[in-house]
């Protein structure tokens, strides 16, 4: 369920160690302040978690919009359609297809090729698209200084909108993987911890988590603890011999082995013996 109530409050706590995409401090602190509601919404983040945006005041215009602390204004009314759910801010490189389209009659793939112009500063190109853009704005009705400012905006974001096919399926991925972890938190810790635990950095941080999700992640137990991180019950996570430092995969594996095929370890000496 892509609006599943749930999954949003995870996200909107920045509880995503582990979330694909979504695990690093920096977009935990992104999450915590625009408060996602909508697929939309973790869209939009993943176009707008980078270096560029970030520095430019898109994601502060974005969060600012989307809470009502600013006004959302559209630099045309042909561009209200295109842009509400972005709130006004251009993120993505279909939006600005869709403008240029709408505005000055390009084709989209015309549209795509003087976007990448911009964006890789080839002159000749760009100021071929200049010419045509304006000429194509006119016809349709717009003034020419309208076009201009129009054309000039474009050229602003042209280099930071990002492919709305590509972070929409990379937000609809983290929100599976939020999905899980806000409905089966021990599960998805434990799945987490076996995947990173050849990392014992990885590990730290992981267990950590647990204890903010206030999961018990037992010690490590030769009569119980399996290769990798398992759930005992709901809440409990026990610690896999293979994530012992200093005892290997083989060695976690023979003393599994022994144990299902002749019962429990009575005492360190049957251990040892055994």
């Amino acid at each position: 369920d892509l609006n599943d109530p749930d999954t949003y409050a995870l996200l909107g706590r920045g509880l995503t160690t582990g979330v694909f995409q979504f695990g690093s401090e920096g977009m935990q602190r992104l999450l915590r302040r625009l408060q996602p509601t909508t697929m939309e919404d973790l869209i939009a983040v993943v176009a707008l978690y980078r270096p560029g945006p970030l520095q430019s005041g898109m994601v502060e215009d974005f969060i600012k919009r989307k809470h009502g602390e600013a006004e959302t204004e559209y630099p045309h009314s042909a561009f209200e359609t295109i842009l509400r759910p972005t709130y006004g801010v251009i993120v993505y490189q279909e939006q600005i297809m869709r403008i240029v389209n709408t505005i000055a009659g390009f084709s989209m793939a015309e549209a795509l090729t003087m976007i990448k112009a911009i964006s890789k500063k080839k002159q000749s190109v760009i100021d071929k698209a200049t010419e045509d853009f304006i000429e194509g704005a006119t016809r349709n009705g717009i003034d020419r200084d309208t076009a201009v400012n129009i054309y000039s905006l474009i050229s602003h974001f042209a280099g930071y909108g990002f492919n709305k096919a590509h972070t929409s399926a990379y937000a609809f991925v983290a929100f599976r993987t939020a999905y899980l972890k806000a409905h089966y938190p021990t599960e998805f810790m434990a799945a987490n911890l076996s995947c990173e635990m050849g990392d014992t950095d990885k590990v730290v941080v992981l267990m950590e988590d647990c204890r903010r999700l206030g999961i018990e992640v037992l010690p490590p137990e030769v009569n119980e603890s399996s290769l990798g991180f398992s759930v005992v019950r709901d809440g409990v996570i026990r610690f896999g011999l293979g994530a012992v430092k200093n005892v290997g995969t083989k060695a976690a594996e023979s003393v599994i082995e022994e144990r299902q095929q002749n019962g429990p370890y009575r005492s360190v000496f049957d251990f040892c013996e055994r």
